[in-house]
């Protein structure tokens, strides 16, 4: 039942991928829209990233809206939160650690702004450092999965009998 769910959302995100990735606009924007977009919406923003994705669509031409749509299938709020608990971990082996809470008793309660300012720079510190290697990481492979998703298309477009001159 997991596995079956896991690779139906495995399929869905690829298709989103393959959608966002076969618009019109060079392969360098979709790539960095994507990874700016993963990015943004890894920090701990209390939800600005739908704020910020929807003012970028709409006032910058060469932002792939498609791409910023596949960012918010991807970060649904179990990997916004597995990314805080990594991102406390970091901040604390950056920061030392918050007195009083141990990183194996850090929960989803520990995020809410009750426990102190301690907690959430360690959060935000730690998921920036992550967000900063997931764009880097995800811009790389975005622009080689396009690049090669573009060849494909190319090679099935020149493989077809031209129809043109019957």
């Amino acid at each position: 039942m997991v596995r079956q769910r896991l690779s139906a959302y495995r399929s869905y995100v690829r298709e989103q991928l393959e959608a966002a990735f076969g618009e019109d606009h060079p392969a360098t924007d979709i790539a960095l829209s994507f990874s700016l977009g993963l990015f943004v919406a890894a920090l701990p923003n209390f939800g600005l990233a739908l704020v910020l994705f929807a003012a970028l669509i709409r006032y910058v031409d060469r932002v792939s809206s498609l791409a910023l749509l596949v960012v918010l299938v991807i970060m649904n709020p179990p990997v916004k939160w597995a990314i805080y608990a990594v991102g406390f971990w970091l901040g604390s082996q950056l920061l030392g650690p918050v007195p009083g809470i141990s990183v194996t008793e850090f929960s989803i309660v520990d995020l809410s702004l009750s426990v102190g300012p301690e907690v959430f720079i360690r959060v935000f510190l730690g998921s920036c450092c992550l967000a900063a290697g997931i764009a880097l990481v995800s811009y790389v492979a975005a622009l080689r999965f396009i690049r090669e998703l573009r060849q494909r298309e190319i090679e099935l477009v020149d493989g077809l009998p031209d129809l043109s001159s019957e």
